[in-house]
């Protein structure tokens, strides 16, 4: 929460939080965002009996297709969010893009359950403030410096010998992000972002990791650590569970769970970590929803993070996070110079190659390195504790990736 936010919302997020009975068929779930997230949502609360409604300016964006319905409208227009809640028992939100404010209000002028709490929404979307507040609850962060102009920055690039400079709102997949290495380069880089920036140390990491978490009315749970594979700050291949030792992997769950304790509001968490060259572990970022680094889950773990999820803020009983078999997920970016009409080629090969597993988002257009979709490959005769067979699971999932194109032929 921001410094200053009235105790009251803290006892209105409490009374949210109380479970809900499980019945069948299922309440209504109104979804701000109807991206991919919000398509696989859709999906994994159909078998569950529940129906869910989106909210989003595209229309016929990728959840319509399997949600009930959708209203098109802006994730922060006043009327467009009323009229969900009018529809739906509880709310939910798969973008960061939704208003926190208005979520709040109209949550309670229609007195339905809103998760996670809109508080948690409000911290974590300014990357400032959400590492303050991690830093103040004592989870260990990147040295990181807010800025307030040209000064601050190149002062900020001697002192920590180079930075990211971050917008403090509104980035993702890379963008709203720079290095910065020289003094010099600080106007440019500000011209660029903006002024309402921050800017963090460069990690010395080993690699990056992700903890899909969730918090919900049994407690607090956590998915098998994840290691990400990253290009052009991109998210390419997760790799689960993560290449690295066991000591490692529990460090970045214990993270995880201070983590979750501190947030509030039911649903599932991206927790986004680094593993320092001397083994720390340090939070990146978090992202209050299902995340990219979790879609591995569908196929690999007991319970999907999506499914998950729409437990989660219904207040029903979790389902199991373990570990089904060791996963590889790559991502499908557009591999086109210029936007075009999405049309995949070279399918087949991955529906025939066995335990692969394609999705297919339903984006019209491809763009360069948007995200399109995903191939996720499973070995059930893999090893867990084995390196090596993730690394043969990593270069086949890649091969099969690599293999289909948008480039027409």
């Amino acid at each position: 929460m921001r410094p200053g936010t009235p105790q009251v919302r803290t006892l209105i997020s409490r009374r949210r939080n109380l479970p809900r009975m499980t019945t069948l068929p299922g309440p209504t779930l109104g979804v701000v965002g109807g991206g991919q997230l919000g398509r696989m949502l859709a999906e994994a609360a159909a078998p569950l009996g529940v129906e869910v409604i989106v909210l989003d300016p595209t229309p016929q964006c990728p959840a319509s297709l399997v949600a009930r319905d959708q209203i098109v409208g802006e994730f922060d227009d006043p009327d467009a969010v009323r009229e969900l809640a009018a529809v739906s028992d509880v709310l939910t939100f798969e973008i960061e893009l939704a208003d926190p404010d208005l979520l709040e209000e109209v949550a309670d002028e229609y007195g339905i359950p809103i998760n996670p709490d809109p508080g948690t929404l409000r911290t974590i979307q300014d990357k400032l403030v959400q590492k303050e507040a991690l830093a103040d609850a004592g989870i260990p962060v990147p040295d990181f410096i807010g800025i307030g102009g040209e000064k601050d920055l190149k002062l900020a690039v001697e002192e920590l010998d180079g930075v990211m400079l971050k917008a403090r709102e509104g980035g993702y997949d890379g963008r709203g992000n720079t290095p910065v290495q020289d003094p010099d380069d600080a106007a440019a880089a500000l011209d660029e972002l903006g002024v309402d920036t921050m800017a963090e140390a460069f990690v010395p990491f080993e690699r990056e990791l992700s903890v899909i978490g969730v918090k919900g009315a049994d407690g607090v749970n956590t998915y098998p650590v994840t290691e990400t594979i990253h290009e052009e700050e991109i998210l390419r291949a997760s790799v689960s569970p993560a290449r690295t030792d066991d000591e490692t992997r529990e460090r970045a769950r214990e993270v995880a769970i201070d983590v979750l304790e501190f947030l509030d509001g039911y649903g599932v968490y991206g927790i986004e970590l680094f593993e320092t060259d001397e083994g720390e572990i340090l939070v990146n970022e978090i992202a209050p929803r299902p995340h990219n680094s979790g879609h591995w889950t569908i196929e690999g773990a007991r319970t999907s993070q999506f499914e998950t999820h729409v437990r989660a803020v219904l207040g029903w009983p979790l389902g199991s996070t373990d570990l089904a078999d060791p996963t590889v997920s790559v991502n499908i970016l557009g591999d086109v110079d210029d936007p075009e009409a999405a049309t995949l080629h070279n399918v087949d090969s991955v529906l025939e190659s066995s335990n692969a597993h394609l999705h297919w988002y339903g984006k019209k257009q491809a763009r360069p390195l948007r995200k399109m979709g995903h191939i996720t490959v499973t070995d059930p005769d893999a090893d867990a504790d084995d390196a090596d067979d993730r690394d043969d699971l990593l270069d086949r999932a890649e091969s099969l990736r690599d293999g289909v194109t948008f480039v027409g032929e």
